[in-house]
């Protein structure tokens, strides 16, 4: 995939030039209108538009098959390493809590039968929530703090009008919510996004940080330690020149203090991190060294997908935590899942707060603040 950006003051006349130096076959992510800044004046109204095109089959083939050459070599000097990983794997207990001790048990051997001290429309939301995936436990819990005792039958009832009020009125009680990045008291600068690899990172990063720049006018900055990824660094370069903000690459923990040393003090710094397998012990440290310099003023972001299984979720957080003291939950591809129980299980276990969700894959549109309400909603289409 080759990528190029084309300013001018005539859109059609890009969009020709475009088609001259890279074929046909282009296509445009996107565009955007602004007035170049003259001394104290503003310019005429120009176009600066993205344009991608597909590189031919050939380049294609000898780029995958150096892909593949690299991933082998590494893979081999990874193996050898491996058992010496694991010898010096951290021991560090989270600051938040883990992963319950009978997960399994939660998971693949629930008991369906909902407990006697409910009645009526609060039997009904308690089902609606475990047909989502969410547990038994957690669904009663949710539920019972938006009950009333019924006095005919002494068992807890709802006391909302709709089922959509009474899970938020019961989500709000039991789930910790961060609100805006932006606004959360004491504001931090620096912003970590962490998680595996393809949950969303780099692409809800940018929906984040055009949010800041756009909407709300305030001064960003992104750092890329994905220095392994092939074509990371430049996929994050575009989308910095097409906010006009700072961008920079590092990977080393000395270079990465000292570029924060030099921002302002109203600067928000979004860092994007390598995407790495929760059991891939190696890279974590290898992040966490990165980082190392600035752990002490780094609020970190554990990126989560919707369509994890429950375990898969728990365990991500888990490993996670033995590096890094998450403090807020970014929830991605909601778009993809019907059951995404996680949503609920993963707050309420682990009592880390949750943030923002995304929507799609378009930015910067597809990125909501997560509210009560909102997460009720997930749980209550059809």
């Amino acid at each position: 995939m080759v990528s190029k950006i084309y300013e001018g003051e005539n859109i059609e006349e890009l969009v020709e030039r475009a088609k001259r130096e890279l074929g046909e076959n282009i296509r445009i992510v996107q565009y955007e209108i602004f007035k170049e800044k003259k001394w104290l004046f503003l310019g005429k109204r120009k176009y600066r538009i993205l344009v991608e095109v597909e590189e031919k089959e050939e380049d294609q083939k000898r780029v995958f098959q150096k892909q593949l050459d690299f991933e082998e070599l590494l893979q081999k000097v990874e193996s050898i390493i491996e058992e010496k990983v694991k010898e010096v794997a951290p021991k560090v207990v989270s600051q938040k809590p883990n992963v319950p001790p009978h997960l399994e048990e939660n998971i693949s051997s629930v008991d369906l039968q909902i407990s006697s001290e409910f009645t009526g429309e609060a039997v009904e939301l308690i089902n609606k929530l475990i047909k989502k995936d969410v547990f038994k436990d957690v669904a009663e819990d949710i539920v019972k703090a938006a009950c009333g005792l019924d006095l005919d039958t002494n068992k807890w009832d709802l006391n909302a009008v709709t089922l959509k009020e009474a899970l938020a009125k019961g989500i709000k009680e039991k789930i910790s919510f961060t609100g805006p990045f932006d606004e959360i008291e004491n504001i931090p600068k620096v912003i970590a996004f962490l998680g595996p690899t393809g949950v969303g990172k780099t692409t809800n990063l940018f929906k984040l940080a055009s949010q800041f720049v756009l909407n709300k006018k305030k001064k960003v900055s992104v750092i890329s330690i994905d220095t392994f990824k092939v074509g990371a660094v430049h996929q994050g370069r575009i989308y910095a020149n097409i906010l006009n903000v700072p961008f920079y690459s590092v990977s080393e923990p000395k270079k990465l203090r000292n570029i924060i040393d030099v921002l302002g003090e109203d600067e928000i710094v979004l860092i994007d991190t390598v995407g790495r397998s929760h059991y891939d012990y190696w890279r974590l440290g290898e992040i966490k060294e990165i980082l190392s310099g600035i752990l002490d003023e780094l609020f970190a972001v554990l990126v989560l997908s919707c369509n994890y299984k429950n375990e898969d979720a728990f365990e991500i957080v888990d490993n996670y935590s033995q590096y890094f003291n998450i403090d807020a939950l970014l929830m991605s591809k909601i778009d993809e899942t019907k059951k995404p129980g996680i949503l609920l299980n993963v707050p309420y276990k682990t009592e880390i707060p949750l943030s923002y969700i995304s929507t799609g894959q378009r930015v910067p549109e597809d990125i909501e603040i997560l509210t009560p309400e909102l997460t009720a909603s997930y749980f209550l289409k059809g």
